[in-house]
C-alpha cells in the first residue's frame, strides 16, 4: 500500500531522516513512534507531500507519489491533527461535508454520510450537525475531526498525535473507539504518538525512530517481546516491560 524506498530529509546540512525503508499494509493501523525530533512527524508528512522527501522514492498503490500532483493525493488522504482545525464559522456538518464538497461528490450522498459518522462516534445528528465547534467539548471536537478525515471515504488517513492534548479519560475513550472504528472500516492509518502505552494499545505495527533512523518495527507483541537493542528497551521502559511481557504473552498484534 505505502512503500517507502531509501528516503531520506534534509534541511542544509542537517539529517532529519535518514533512508528510510519500510512498507506500510492495506487496511493496517501503524504507529510511527519516538522521542521529539525523531522525525516521525516529518515521515508522516512526506506521505502526503506536507514535506516533500531529499532523496528516495514514496510510493502509494505502486505509483510514485512525486508524479501526483499534492493537491489531488491530499484530498484522497485523510489528515487529523491535534489542534484539531475545524473551522470555527462552519457549522459541524459544514466541517464534515468539506472536502466531499471540494470534491464535488453528490451532495445527497454526502450529507447522509455526515449523519452517518456523526451515528459512528456517537454524536447524535440531531442534536450536533447545526451546531458550532465552540459548543463542543474537546473531546467531542476530536471526535468531529476525526470523521471528517473520513466523510471523502480515503483510503489512507493520517493522524499526528490527534489525542496528546485531551484529558486522560477522553483520550482512552478515544482510543477504544477510534480500534473499534478501524475494525469497521479497514482504512490505512498511520498515527503519529510519542505514548508507548497509546501505541501498544492501537497498533497493528508499531515504527520506533530514533535521530532519523529505524531502530525496529514489529506487533506490540514483538516490541514487548523481543526488544531488538537498549534504545528500545529504554524508550519503552523497564517497568513497562515487566507490566505488559504477560499482557502481550499471547497476544500477536493488533
Amino acid at each position: 500500500m505505502i512503500v517507502f524506498d531509501k528516503v531520506s530529509k534534509s534541511y542544509g546540512d542537517s539529517v532529519v531522516i535518514k533512508e528510510l525503508s519500510f512498507m506500510i499494509g492495506k487496511g493496517e493501523l501503524f504507529v510511527l513512534i519516538g522521542a521529539s525530533g525523531c522525525g516521525k512527524t516529518t515521515t508522516m508528512k512526506m506521505i502526503n507531500r506536507l514535506i516533500e522527501p531529499s532523496s528516495g522514492k514514496i510510493s502509494i498503490d505502486s505509483q510514485d507519489i512525486s508524479f501526483t500532483d499534492p493537491v489531488m493525493l491530499r484530498r484522497d488522504i485523510g489528515y487529523v491533527i491535534q489542534q484539531i482545525g475545524l473551522f470555527p464559522h462552519m457549522t459541524i456538518e459544514q466541517n464534515v461535508a468539506l472536502v466531499p464538497k471540494l470534491k464535488n461528490m453528490n451532495p445527497a450522498a454526502y450529507m447522509k454520510r455526515v449523519d452517518e459518522l456523526l451515528n459512528m462516534v456517537g454524536l447524535d445528528p440531531t442534536l450536533f450537525k447545526r451546531r458550532y465547534p465552540s459548543e463542543l467539548s474537546g473531546g467531542q471536537q476530536q471526535r468531529v475531526g476525526v470523521i471528517r478525515a473520513l466523510a471523502a471515504d480515503p483510503p489512507i488517513i493520517l493522524m499526528d498525535e490527534p489525542f496528546s492534548a485531551l484529558d486522560p479519560i477522553s483520550r482512552e475513550q478515544l482510543q477504544d473507539e477510534l480500534t473499534g472504528l478501524q475494525k469497521q472500516i479497514h482504512k490505512t492509518i498511520v498515527f503519529v504518538t510519542h505514548d508507548m502505552d497509546e501505541a501498544l494499545k492501537i497498533a497493528d505495527r508499531i515504527c520506533m525512530l530514533k535521530d532519523g533512523k529505524i531502530i525496529q518495527i514489529g506487533t506490540p507483541h514483538e516490541l514487548v517481546n523481543q526488544p531488538q537493542n537498549e534504545s528500545v528497551i529504554d524508550f519503552i521502559g523497564r517497568k513497562r516491560l515487566q507490566r505488559n511481557h504477560s499482557a502481550y504473552s499471547g497476544h500477536t498484534g493488533g
